[in-house]
């Protein structure tokens, strides 16, 4: 398996536990590496403010979900196209940008959210 095959399989694997499976903490012991650098501001930086927060996100939205529209790999860098399902709340459109260490382990991670409108401008989804 190349790198990048491989990269692509840890950052699904991970976000799947982490998101579908609402295995927050199991995700951090398989698939990160030392250090765990969180650029979202509404999540606190490091791997127990990671478990913290998706624990309590588990907790509010029993049977959230999401799914991968597309998966792109490039260097240490794995770039994740999602469509997020929140049970009670609207569905959102994600772009999460994941960078591994040289042992294919997730250290990094960055996104950017929109909800998913009801109504377009144009006829083009957002997927």
């Amino acid at each position: 398996m190349s790198d990048l095959a491989r990269n692509k399989a840890t950052v699904t694997a991970f976000y799947d536990l982490m998101f579908n499976q609402s295995n927050p903490a199991e995700a951090i012991a398989r698939y990160a590496g030392e250090v765990y650098v969180q650029h979202n501001p509404a999540v606190a930086d490091g791997k127990q403010a990671f478990i913290d927060y998706f624990e309590r996100m588990a907790s509010e939205y029993p049977g959230k979900r999401v799914e991968f529209e597309r998966v792109i790999a490039e260097g240490d860098y794995v770039v994740l196209h999602c469509r997020q399902h929140w049970p009670g709340d609207r569905d959102w459109a994600g772009i999460d940008i994941f960078r591994l260490d040289a042992s294919g382990k997730v250290v990094e991670h960055w996104d950017v959210l929109q909800v998913v409108p009801e109504t377009s401008a144009n006829a083009n989804t957002m997927f």
